[in-house]
């Protein structure tokens, strides 16, 4: 067996691996599954319910894949006990995938946390592995390693709480996931590869816009079918994809390595990205409510049926450039060019078109944002 020894965080031409491109297609299912979900639910007026286990379903998705995500930037010896542990970690993923319509549809997680399960106690031996051939690290692994097999029993026994203190108990685990990195990581930091772990964050994102552009692909699919509905559901189909292109120009639009410069500073900008993963996919969701909506087949409100993209838009605009954007410190106008747009996209909701609206907003404010910064750029050079 190979000594899992830490890799360089400078390592030269460090990206993503095939075995990590087969582990982002497995949750192409759960993120599909989750987004469906949302979908549904809201359609069959269970808005509430809806969301809340869309949020719910898809924390076990983002923290499952953030997890391995970080370890394998530090501890990919891609030995054959790695892979197959790698593989013990996608069956749980498929598990989850499997789990979620119970989840979304009667909050029944069940499945979910089985999956959930899988996934986190196959990382265990993996952090005891990392913890025997890194000596300067053993103690930030063995920390891993009991709060990760600590915390699902837990999840487990969550199961057996009603319906209210289970919530509440979601809430509490979730905390304490989130705090296991940062206890663990107080000593000494494992030696992710910042570009590697951009990349692996931007391939996510690619992931979930993904989810969005199938459902522009089916309002397409409409336009073409449906002759009675044919110019809602075009526009509908131009101001998705509208949204979706200018949604991954935006992400892209700025390098981000160079803001993972320290302990709070990368927990925050990785924590931070569930707003983005999660509003990105709920922008299939909505979308396919749009076209149900401009085709008739739809029983919600107008109202319900455009926030339910143009809230998720507006979350992603935001978080992209509270992320990515703001820390480059492009100007006082600049800075202010998203939020604006943001609060046009809310705005959105209340006009006849708003999926067009949202798309020309949000394309009208990655152009300006382009000339803004080549402009910049340019006076930069000059001076």
């Amino acid at each position: 067996m190979t000594q899992m020894a830490a890799r360089r965080p400078d390592e030269p031409h460090r990206v993503a691996t095939p075995l990590e491109l087969l582990f982002d297609l497995v949750f192409v299912v759960a993120v599909a599954q989750a987004a469906e979900g949302l979908h549904h639910a809201v359609a069959g007026h269970h808005t509430g319910d809806g969301i809340l286990g869309f949020v719910m379903a898809f924390f076990a998705i983002w923290w499952a894949w953030m997890n391995f995500t970080w370890f394998a930037s530090a501890y990919d010896t891609d030995d054959v006990p790695y892979r197959l542990a790698v593989f013990v970690q996608m069956t749980g993923a498929l598990v989850i995938a499997a789990g979620v319509p119970r989840a979304m549809d009667g909050q029944d997680f069940g499945i979910v946390t089985l999956g959930y399960v899988i996934m986190r106690l196959a990382a265990v031996p993996q952090w005891l592995r990392a913890a025997a051939g890194d000596p300067e690290r053993r103690t930030t692994c063995l920390r891993y390693a009991v709060g990760i097999a600590v915390l699902q029993v837990g999840w487990v026994a969550r199961l057996a709480l009603p319906d209210t203190a289970g919530t509440y108990g979601f809430l509490v685990l979730i905390v304490a996931e989130l705090m296991v990195p940062w206890y663990a990581e107080r000593g000494t930091l494992t030696t992710w590869h910042p570009h590697h772990i951009a990349e692996r964050y931007g391939l996510f994102t690619i992931i979930v816009l993904g989810e969005s552009i199938l459902a522009a692909a089916f309002a397409v699919q409409g336009a073409l079918d449906d002759e009675v509905h044919i110019r809602d559901l075009a526009t509908t189909a131009g101001g998705g994809l509208l949204i979706v292109f200018s949604m991954w120009w935006l992400y892209f639009s700025a390098d981000s390595h160079g803001l993972l410069t320290s302990l709070r500073a990368s927990l925050s900008w990785g924590y931070g990205h569930y707003a983005i993963f999660a509003s990105a996919a709920a922008v299939g969701a909505g979308l396919a409510l749009a076209v149900d909506q401009a085709g008739g087949g739809s029983e919600v409100s107008d109202t319900t049926a455009a926030a339910m993209l143009t809230v998720p838009v507006a979350v992603f605009v935001l978080a992209v450039w509270a992320l990515h954007l703001r820390p480059h410190h492009a100007g006082h106008r600049h800075a202010a060019l998203f939020p604006a747009a943001a609060a046009l996209i809310l705005a959105a909701t209340w006009t006849g078109q708003p999926v067009l609206v949202a798309g020309l907003v949000l394309a009208a404010a990655v152009t300006v944002s382009r000339l803004t910064t080549t402009r910049t750029s340019v006076q930069d050079a000059a001076g």
